[in-house]
Parts: C-alpha cells; sequence; structure tokens
C-alpha cells in the first residue's frame, strides 16, 4: 500500500463531511488547524472512519484529538503503513 497524501485526505474530507465554501482544500493546507478549516472532532471521527476503510491504518478515538492538522492525521497514518510493510 502506498503512503496517504494530502490529495487522499481532501479527496475522503469532501466524499465524507463536505467543505465549507469559504475553505480552500486545493491550497496548502498541510499545517492548518481542522478548527480553522471548520471541523470539529466529529468530522475528523468520521473523516478518519472512512480513511481507515481505505488504507490499513487504525486511528484509535482518543488519539484524533492529538491530530491536530493535517500534516499530523496524514504522517501518524502513513507511520502506521510503513509499520506494518
Amino acid at each position: 500500500m502506498s503512503e496517504m497524501t494530502l490529495d487522499d485526505l481532501t479527496r475522503v474530507i469532501r466524499a465524507t463531511v463536505g467543505v465549507d465554501d469559504s475553505v480552500d482544500l486545493t491550497a496548502d493546507i498541510r499545517d492548518t488547524l481542522f478548527t480553522d478549516l471548520g471541523y470539529d472532532s466529529l468530522a475528523l471521527l468520521e473523516v478518519v472512519s472512512r480513511l481507515e476503510k481505505e488504507f490499513p491504518a487504525s486511528v484509535p478515538e482518543e488519539k484524533i484529538s492529538d491530530l491536530r492538522t493535517p500534516r499530523e492525521l496524514i504522517e501518524f497514518v502513513n507511520a502506521q503503513l510503513t509499520a506494518a510493510a
């Protein structure tokens, strides 16, 4: 399995919880807080659930609140993918 990219994450976000008109997911949002993008913990839980179906990685619910930016989430998932390889 290849690693998860920002494009993968934004695709899942669009499909799962949608995008507010004021948010530009095509910009480099890697270090933007999810809360600044308009996504609360419930939205992230839905996104993570969908990611876990596409990638062989698991993000424990208690860990989700620690993953505050797209970069942190992508790095967490990719670390699991690397460890599983």
